[in-house]
């Protein structure tokens, strides 16, 4: 299976890649390679970033103290990336645009090769942010870059014999999974989001973010290890 992107290339890098349980350095550097080695070739990038274990260390340390509603469950979410976001800034500050995209249309144009975003506000995860910029920007896919490799019809670390796809639709995929939001809950692609690309006829990549040479083969035009949902 292959995939051909145009000029610009959206990325939803999970916070459990930049930061399982400390930030994961080794891994930033070789990602920033990689991507700076696309961007000689004349690809843009979006990158959003997710909060990762910061986000969950947080959040169960609020929930520890006193009972926390939905809503600030997401705000310290949404910290969390834009803290994982500005570090991904910082990494790239020479090729980067010098603002996070924090909120929608806060940058309207892409005036540089690589663009970072992070979270914006409650009732979504950064999958949903992905896929509005794909839709505000004209991009018709989001390549979502987290822990796991494939979409399956049930959690593969929970059950035996799952099903795993190459290529599903939204409509098979929407009964895959929660129908409503939750915060800190664990899909591909969360409800929100995939309402949002259902309607808009987006598609989303799914692949395992820490592995670079089958990440390289998608962006190559490769045969790559993922699944496609559309």
């Amino acid at each position: 299976m292959d995939y051909k992107f145009g000029k610009v290339i959206i990325i939803a890098l999970g916070g459990s890649i930049i930061h399982p349980k400390g930030v994961d350095a080794r891994f930033l550097k070789e990602f920033r390679k990689f991507i700076l080695k696309y961007a000689a070739r004349g690809k843009r990038f979006i990158i959003i970033t997710g909060g990762g274990s910061t986000a969950r260390d947080y959040q169960k340390a609020a929930s520890a103290v006193t009972k926390l509603g939905n809503e600030d469950k997401d705000w310290i979410g949404i910290h969390a990336t834009r803290l994982n976001a500005h570090l991904l800034r910082t990494i790239f500050f020479r090729e980067a645009a010098p603002v996070v995209i924090d909120q929608r249309f806060k940058i309207k144009k892409l005036k540089y090769q690589i663009t970072i975003a992070s979270g914006w506000k409650p009732g979504w995860s950064t999958d949903y942010v992905g896929l509005q910029l794909a839709e505000d920007f004209n991009i018709g896919e989001v390549i979502i870059a987290g822990n796991i490799a494939h979409v399956y019809d049930r959690d593969p670390g929970k059950f035996k014999n799952t099903e795993m796809f190459k290529k599903i639709s939204w409509a098979h995929y929407r009964k895959l999974i929660p129908a409503d939001w939750i915060p800190g809950s664990h899909a591909p692609v969360d409800p929100v989001g995939a309402r949002l690309a259902d309607k808009k006829k987006l598609k989303a990549i799914i692949i395992k973010g820490t592995d670079l040479k089958n990440f390289d083969a998608l962006l190559a035009g490769k045969d790559f290890k993922g699944t496609i949902i559309s």
